[in-house]
């Protein structure tokens, strides 16, 4: 049987697992997040373009 210093002392593990898990995770997910960040506004600007392009198509398409 388990006493309550066993007890203290899986639960203090398992704290210190959990905090080194969280923390490799940030390191890990946080440049990710900017490169998505930074994808995002390129392909935010490069649709704005292409609706620029399309209108400026439909445009000529019309004259002639």
């Amino acid at each position: 049987m388990l006493d309550d210093n066993d007890k203290q002392w899986i639960l203090d593990q398992l704290e210190r697992v959990e905090t080194r898990l969280l923390t490799e995770f940030h390191k890990w997910a946080s440049p990710l997040e900017m490169r998505v960040h930074s994808h995002t506004a390129i392909l935010r600007a490069m649709d704005i373009e292409m609706e620029s392009l399309g209108e400026r198509l439909k445009k000529l398409e019309d004259r002639g």
